[in-house]
Formats: structure tokens, sequence, C-alpha cells
């Protein structure tokens, strides 16, 4: 009768904290108070049961309680999958949270900061070093783009309205953390020190280029930076980068991997293993979701029905944030504090960026067949992120017109100067096709080589002149 009285009772709290609403869900949301309990011991109080964990005097486990109940009368069994206490009431989860969640901010439209926004210190220094890099890679997609428009390049994909993404994520890593780009992060590769005549060379594939000309443009990599090549199949290297990063934690090092991708690489496969796999393993790396609303042409209401891609990293147990990914000192702030967080507490972090592709998807995509015209030229007036932190900076005393043209000026000749020198280059031979696989290039290979070669011989004007046979 006692224990019929305690269950009552705990029913009739249960159902007036339903009365209330719904609260606001967090990581570590409260429960319904078990009575008799202390607050402090709640979070015990679900089930005292312990699975069985073998016969060793090693292994022993809590008794459950009398008639299976938790203390307060709440039935409740120590299930493999967790443990968990019962409730009379069929509840479904509802299909998304009554408000969505916030975004965090820095600096305003104006370029000030935001009243009691707390950021992650940055000194003049580093700040102009920021600053300058995203202006030579704003320069740097604006004529490499007109290169290939020109015939001079075969393809390029620009970085425009994410700029801040790109170096100030990069900013805030460390030279030993791993980096696996998608294909919209040259800045990352440039901040480390890439030079611009290394990029003109890559897009150029002549005989500089590390890759040996067999890699399509903006497919940059280098071992010496610690940057993976980028791979065009979408999502692929989510998975990758969860290896490299428990392999940081294997060797005990005090570095994390970095994997950037877009709101369309979440509706791959590859995006949940990874996330799984990172959470379950507690592997020191930080995923960093680039949402500026389109896989090309596909906007992101037609890709989910979730609120955005955060909400996704709770669901693996992944600590998450959502930021305005075109305000310079929120992406610094956020990653400076994940790598911490990753690498200190061994912990995969997941970053959704909110931002705008200004730009075409790459020169094969024409995006005014599926935006309006307007709406791209708004955000690249209006919510430029690399305008917008210039006022944070200039606000500050630490640039002038002068300083910006002569940025400009120079930076516009260093590259075409680079394009010069790249386009001068010779290219690599066709050999180079077959090498760098096996180490004893196999019969097969030799065959198609040979066919190659006899092929060319056969047909001299359908081939490129330029590419030594």
């Amino acid at each position: 009768m006692a224990a019929w009285l305690v269950r009552r009772a705990a029913r009739r709290v249960a159902g007036e904290l339903r009365g209330r609403g719904p609260g606001p869900w967090s990581l570590s949301s409260s429960t319904v108070p078990v009575l008799g309990v202390p607050a402090v011991d709640q979070s015990r109080a679900f089930c005292s049961v312990r699975r069985f964990a073998g016969d060793s005097a090693a292994a022993a486990a809590v008794e459950e309680p009398e008639n299976g109940l938790a203390a307060g009368g709440l039935q409740c069994v120590d299930f493999p999958g967790g443990k968990l206490s019962f409730v009379g009431e069929m509840n479904f989860l509802p299909e998304s949270q009554t408000e969505r969640i916030n975004c965090y901010r820095v600096l305003d439209d104006d370029g000030g900061t935001i009243y009691n926004s707390r950021f992650q210190e940055v000194s003049k220094d580093l700040a102009l070093k920021m600053y300058s890099n995203m202006v030579t890679l704003q320069i740097m997609d604006t004529i490499f783009y007109e290169a290939q428009r020109q015939g001079r390049i075969s393809f390029y994909l620009t970085s425009n309205g994410e700029e801040a993404i790109n170096i100030a994520s990069a900013a805030a890593l460390s030279a030993q953390d791993i980096v696996l780009p998608q294909y919209r992060e040259p800045g990352v590769l440039l901040w480390r020190g890439f030079t611009l005549q290394e990029f003109a060379n890559q897009l150029f594939g002549n005989k500089l280029d590390y890759g040996k000309g067999r890699q399509m443009p903006i497919h940059y990599g280098s071992n010496r930076l610690n940057y993976f090549t980028v791979s065009s199949p979408i999502a692929t290297q989510l998975p990758q980068a969860v290896g490299a990063a428990y392999s940081l934690k294997m060797d005990k090092k005090k570095a994390c991997a970095i994997t950037y991708f877009g709101d369309g690489g979440t509706s791959e496969g590859d995006f949940h293993a990874a996330l799984n796999f990172a959470a379950v393993a507690e592997a020191p790396m930080i995923f960093f979701c680039r949402n500026n609303g389109w896989a090309i042409s596909t906007p992101t209401a037609e890709q989910f029905r979730s609120d955005g891609v955060v909400t996704r990293g709770q669901a693996y147990g992944i600590r998450s944030i959502r930021l305005d990914g075109n305000d310079t000192l929120a992406v610094y702030s956020a990653v400076h504090t994940a790598r911490e967080m990753a690498i200190t507490e061994g912990r995969p972090i997941l970053i959704e960026a909110m931002t705008y592709r200004v730009g075409h998807h790459s020169t094969s995509d024409d995006s005014t067949k599926y935006r309006p015209a307007d709406e791209m030229e708004h955000w690249r007036t209006a919510r430029d992120p690399v305008s917008r932190y210039r006022k944070w900076v200039q606000g500050n005393g630490w640039w002038c017109d002068t300083q910006e043209s002569q940025l400009r000026n120079n930076v516009r000749q260093e590259l075409l100067q680079a394009i010069q020198v790249a386009e001068r280059m010779p290219k690599h031979g066709l050999a180079e096709l077959f090498t760098d696989v096996y180490d004893q290039i196999p019969s097969n290979l030799r065959q198609q080589e040979r066919s190659l070669l006899d092929t060319i011989k056969r047909h001299p004007a359908e081939y490129p002149a330029d590419v030594p046979v």
C-alpha cells in the first residue's frame, strides 16, 4: 500500500510538471524529481541496477531495490542500452523544438561589437594578418575566376561571401592540427603559408604542381602544411578526418583534426557515420559545416526538416554551436574554444556557420537560374564579411584607406605575376599518369600507357602540344 501511494504521488508531480509546458532543452536537461531523494542525488536515482559484469570480486554490482523500484517508487530496468525509468503515459518526442537554436554573434552589421558579447581577444598584429588574408582571398577569387572565363584554366570555384569562415577558422588552429577540406576552403591553406604561386601552379597543372597535373583545378593539397588534398566526392573526408583525429589521440598529440563541409554534405551517409564514429571514439576533432543555404541548386528547405545542422550534433552526443559565419570574431572565438575543448577533453565538436554563397557554385554553374540576382547582390554588398570586419579593424585605429589601396594593388600585381609564371611553366609528361600508385607498375597499366601513346601518334592534332609524350 505504501509503495502504491508513493507511485501515485510521483505520477502527480510528473503531471504537474508536464502541465507547465516544455522548458528549454539543454545537453544536460533536468529530469522529473524523485520523491524522497535530495536534489543533488537525483541523477543517480533513475536506476540503481548495474549490468552483470562477471564473477570476479572486482565486478561487484549494485543490488536492485526491492520490487524493481527506484527510490520514489519509479520502476526501472538497467537495459544494455542504458539505465531507464518507466512512465505510464505514452509520449512521443516532438519533431522539432518550439524555438530555433540561437546563433552566436560578436559583430553587428556595422562592425561594432555587440554589448556583453563574449569573444576571444585578438591582438592588432593578428587582426591585421587576418584582414589582409581575407582581402587576398577575395582578390585571388576574382582574378582566377576571370582567368577561367578567358580560357586560361579549365575550372574554378570561389569562396565569395565565406572569407571569414576560411581565414578566421584557420587563425584559431595550430600548424600541427590536421585539415581535411571540402573544396571551398583555400583560405585555410593561404593562412598556413601556401603561396599565390603555388595556387597558380596547381590551377595550371604545370611541372611545379604537387599533384603533377592529375587533379582538376582547385584540388589543392600540401603535406608540408598538414592539408589533405581536396577530394570532389561529397563528405568522403568526414570519416577519414575522424580516423586522423583518433590517431592524434593515440599518439597523445596536443592537436586536433578539423574537417569542412557544406550543408549538402550533411545529406550524405558519411556525415552520420562520421559523427557517430567521433562521438564513440571520443576523437579530438572539429566538424565545421558551412551552411550557405544551397547544395549547388538545392536549397536547405529541400534537404532536411530539422533546425539546420546544429541539432544533429546533440542527437549523436556531440557538443555543438551555431554561429554567424560572416562574423570574423565569432568564427575565430568559437573555433579557438572548440579546439581547446576537443584536445583537453578528448571530444568532437560540431560547428554550424550560417552564411551565404555569394558567387555561383563554380564556373560550371549559373545560380541566377535558381535564386534571384538581387538576393545575391544584397549579400555581396550589405552583408559582405570582409567589409564588416574592416569596419571593426578600422574602428580600432589599426587601418586606413591608404593601407587598403596599397594592399589591394600589391596582391593584384603578385597574382598577375604568378599566373604568367605558371602559364609559361612546362607540363608534366604523360608518363606521370601511371606513377605514384604502385611501387612497380603492373602490366595492365603498362599496356594502357602503350595504347595511349599509340593513339596520340595516330591522332596528334587531338592532343595538346605542350604536354610531353
